[in-house]
């Protein structure tokens, strides 16, 4: 009964406690011996005959917790991922991007550090250590490379769709109370949100749409005649022209973008796409040979109310879609980890 009592307890201590001197000690005073750094040998390689003694580990047992290798592979992927995704969407895209690029490249040599160092792993176990399992470095370089490219793609659509047009926006001047009979396009090029006159209103009558692939829609800019009457003027220039994609036919007067119909807009945020701009120069030429009307100098805008709180927006969008994409990584690289602790738990390779 004691021999069976004494197992026990030092079954016990072998998973609290970390090998130590007065464990080597222990362990050697039932007849086991440890090599010249004071490990015990594999389970199997155990002199069972000494004492009669009965093996405290068999091979494929559960093995000691170890919280080291589960804080860098949960936090190490999700630091990448938040300066990967940070550079990408921000500033320093826009203002630096040969500098946003080599942080990115940094990055990316981080991950193949990881995978020379999982790839040696594997190679040691192979040819040196057979007991050896270099189960967390691969599991780390999947990781790190999942959270670079997540990272990398993620941020780029977050730069092109919000913050890069903010930024562009931002850059440009803000132009108020604009009559589009008096104001040419030419004296007011570097506009990037236009407060019109409370007169002014989309002449819908004269727009029109050009078709490639898509529906490129513009309508002109005009005034009323007087403050009584919705009666449009007949300008000689028509340079400012709201616009907008996939919202009118093309091929009639049904001009229906941003907001057409609201009359207390006025404003307009001006067009940042270079790549949608020829298709609206297009359009712009249909309407003038349609309407048999003159566009000097056009410039192409977004039609709103309030083009100063649309700007801001942008920028509040590509933050929160920044915050969104780190919780949710967090979330599931803690999943991942969990799993993988789990089955390698369950192996007995922890």
């Amino acid at each position: 009964f004691s021999a069976h009592t004494t197992l026990v307890r030092d079954f016990l201590i072998a998973l609290i406690l970390p090998v130590s001197e007065s464990t080597t000690r222990m362990y050697a005073s039932n007849g086991f011996q440890t090599d010249s750094y004071g490990a015990f040998p594999e389970a199997g390689s155990l002199d069972m005959s000494a004492k009669g003694a009965t093996p405290a580990f068999l091979r494929g047992q559960r093995r000691r917790l170890n919280v080291v290798p589960l804080f860098i592979a949960l936090f190490g992927p999700w630091a990448l991922f938040g300066i990967v995704f940070a550079v990408m969407t921000f500033s320093v895209h826009y203002e630096q991007p040969y500098l946003a690029y080599l942080i990115v490249a940094l990055g990316f040599l981080a991950v193949v550090g990881t995978g020379v160092a999982a790839f040696n792993a594997k190679r040691r176990k192979l040819l040196k250590d057979p007991g050896y399992e270099p189960s967390w470095y691969m599991f780390l370089f999947l990781s790190m490379l999942l959270a670079w490219t997540a990272a990398f793609v993620a941020g780029d659509v977050n730069f092109y769709q919000n913050t890069q047009p903010y930024f562009d926006l931002k850059n440009l001047n803000v132009y108020p109370d604009v009559d589009p009979a008096v104001m040419r396009g030419q004296m007011i090029m570097d506009a990037g949100r236009i407060g019109f006159t409370s007169s002014a209103r989309l002449d819908l009558k004269r727009s029109i749409g050009f078709k490639n692939v898509d529906v490129y829609c513009v309508a002109p800019v005009s005034k009323t005649k007087n403050a009584t009457s919705r009666d449009l003027e007949t300008l000689p220039n028509y340079d400012f022209w709201a616009v907008g994609v996939n919202c009118c036919s093309g091929n009639a007067p049904d001009f229906h973008c941003g907001e057409f119909n609201s009359a207390t807009a006025h404003g307009g945020l001006r067009l940042t796409r270079d790549d949608q701009r020829p298709f609206f120069r297009l359009a712009v030429q249909q309407a003038e040979a349609a309407y048999n009307i003159k566009a000097v100098h056009p410039l192409f805008f977004l039609w709103m109310k309030d083009p100063n709180a649309e700007t801001e927006s942008m920028w509040v969008r590509g933050v929160r879609e920044y915050m969104i994409g780190i919780f949710t990584h967090f979330t599931v690289q803690l999943f991942l980890v969990a799993c993988a602790t789990l089955v390698f738990a369950r192996i007995g390779q922890l």
